[in-house]
C-alpha cells in the first residue's frame, strides 16, 4: 500500500521522469522576480521563501533520484548517485543516510505522508542495496563512518514518528558494531579512538569519532523514550559519549585556531587535512554535550570549530568551495545540518549568535539566487552556477543544497531568547 502510494503521489508531481519544479515568484523590494542572481547576498528573504525553497529541493530530490520513481525500477527504494538514472551505482552507502536525514527535515517541516511514506520503503532499500551488509545484518557496512550516518538517520526517523524499531535498531548497530571500534585504550598510538574502517589496518578518523559521539550523547537524551532499552545502562551511553568526544579533542582538534585535523594513522602520525564536515560533526557533538552537561567548554569549543570555518574556510566569494560530486559534496551540507543547531543556541552572547546568521544566511542566499537551477530546483554543487536543465547532477551537491535550504527554516530569529555579551553562561 505504501508503494502505490509513492508512486500514485509521484505520479501526480510529474508527467515524466524528469519532471520539473516550478518555483513560485517571489516579491522582493518591489519587484517580481525568481531567483535573481544579483552577484551579491543582500536581499534579504522571508520565511515563506526559504520553506519555498526547501520544499523545491527535497522535492526534486525525491523526483530525480529515488529509485524507485523511474519506470523499470519500481522496487528500487534506493536514492540513486546521479539523477535521472544517469548514475546508478550503489557503492556508496553513506549518501543513503543523508538522503533519508532530508527526508526526515522535509517531513518535520511539513508534517506531508508524502515524506512520511518514504520511511518504510527506505528501511527496506537501504540494507538490501548495501553493498558490504554481512549475512547476519544488512545493515552493517565496512566503514565505520557509513554505519554512524546510518544510525543517526535512524534515530531521527525515531525522534519524528517514536517508533521503536527504528531506535532499537540504531542502538544495536551502535552496541554492536560501532562502540567495540574503541581503542583499545592501552593500544599505542591510539590510546582509544573509533576506529574509521573494518578491514584494514587501524586509522581513527574524525569523521568516525564526531559521529560517534553525537550517536551515544542523542541516545543517553532519547533512553528514558525506549520501553525496553535493554540492559546497557543510560550513564554508559553518556560516558562514552564523553570519551569519545575526549578523544577526538585530545588528539585531532587545535583549539587555538579551532581546526579538526582528518585521522591519526597506524604510525600514530596526524593527516592534517581540514574538512567541512568534521568540523561540523565535531561542533555537534560539542553541543550535544553542551546540552546534557552545561559545561562551558563543550559551547566554547563548538564556537571555535565555527568560526575557523566561516573566517577560513569561507575563501569563495564568502562561502565555502565548490563541492560537486562524489564524498565531497556532502561535506558542506553537513557542516551546515550541526552549524544551524549551534545558531539556535541562546547561550550563547548575542555578537556571536548575530555573526553566525549572517554568515549562514549569506550563504543560503547565494546558493538560492545563483547555484540551484530554477526550473529542476537541482544545485551541482557550484555556488555560483546553477546546472542547465537537463544537465546530470550528482546525489551528494544535492544532498547538501537541501541541507543547507531546510536549516534556513529552521533557523530561529536573533529576536529569540536573546543573550547580550556578558551574560551568564553555564558552567
Amino acid at each position: 500500500m505504501n508503494k502505490i502510494l509513492v508512486i500514485i503521489s509521484f505520479l501526480i508531481l510529474s508527467n515524466s521522469v524528469c519532471g520539473k519544479w516550478n518555483r513560485p515568484s517571489y516579491s522582493i523590494g518591489g519587484t517580481n522576480t525568481v531567483g535573481q542572481v544579483t552577484g551579491k547576498a543582500e536581499t534579504k528573504k522571508d520565511a515563506a521563501y526559504w520553506k519555498k525553497m526547501a520544499e523545491g529541493m527535497s522535492r526534486a530530490l525525491t523526483t530525480h533520484f529515488w529509485g524507485a520513481n523511474f519506470e523499470g525500477y519500481s522496487d528500487r527504494y534506493y536514492f540513486n548517485y546521479g539523477s535521472d538514472l544517469s548514475n546508478m551505482t550503489t557503492n556508496h552507502y553513506w549518501p543513503q543516510a543523508h538522503a533519508m536525514d532530508v527526508v526526515v527535515d522535509a517531513y518535520l517541516r511539513t508534517s506531508n505522508q508524502y515524506y512520511l511514506d518514504f520511511y518504510p520503503l527506505w528501511w527496506v532499500g537501504a540494507p538490501k542495496f548495501n553493498f558490504s551488509g554481512k549475512p547476519e545484518d544488512r545493515w552493517w557496512n565496512v566503514f565505520v563512518d557509513d554505519m554512524d550516518w546510518i544510525v543517526l538517520a535512524q534515530l531521527r526517523m525515531f525522534e519524528s514518528t517514536k517508533k521503536e524499531a527504528y531506535i532499537n535498531k540504531a542502538m544495536q548497530m551502535y552496541n554492536d558494531w560501532i562502540w567495540p571500534t574503541w581503542g583499545p585504550e592501552d593500544e599505542a598510538p591510539w590510546h582509544g579512538g573509533i576506529t574509521w574502517k573494518t578491514d584494514a589496518r587501524k586509522s581513527k578518523n574524525a569523521c568516525s569519532n564526531g559521529p560517534s559521539a553525537i550517536i551515544a550523547a542523542r541516545i543517553y537524551r532519547m533512553y528514558d523514550q525506549v520501553i525496553d532499552p535493554g540492559k546497557k545502562p543510560k550513564q554508559a551511553y553518556l560516558d562514552e559519549a564523553i570519551k569519545i568526544y575526549s578523544w577526538l579533542r585530545d588528539n585531532l582538534y587545535d583549539p587555538s585556531e579551532g581546526k579538526v585535523f582528518d585521522n591519526m594513522n597506524a604510525s600514530g602520525n596526524i593527516g592534517r587535512a581540514v574538512y567541512t564536515y568534521n568540523q561540523g560533526t565535531f561542533i555537534g557533538a560539542a553541543h550535544e554535550l553542551y546540552k546534557i552537561t552545561g559545561k562551558k567548554q563543550y559551547l566554547e569549543d563548538a564556537v571555535k570549530a565555527a568560526e575557523y570555518v566561516a573566517e577560513k574556510m569561507s575563501n569563495n566569494e564568502g562561502v565555502l568551495a565548490n563541492a560537486k560530486s562524489g564524498d565531497g559534496g556532502l561535506f558542506n551540507g553537513i557542516f551546515f545540518r550541526y552549524f544551524v543547531k549551534l545558531i539556535n543556541e541562546t547561550d550563547l552572547d548575542l555578537a556571536i549568535r548575530e555573526k553566525f546568521h549572517r554568515y549562514i544566511t549569506n550563504c543560503a542566499t547565494v546558493m538560492a539566487e545563483q547555484g540551484v537551477n530554477p526550473e529542476t530546483m537541482l544545485y551541482g554543487g557550484d555556488w555560483h552556477k546553477a546546472p542547465v536543465t537537463g544537465e546530470a547532477v550528482s546525489l551528494t551537491p544535492q544532498l547538501s543544497g537541501c541541507m543547507l535550504m531546510e536549516a534556513m527554516c529552521v533557523l530561529k530569529p536573533l529576536s529569540e531568547n536573546k543573550k547580550t555579551k556578558g551574560s551568564k553562561n553555564k558552567q
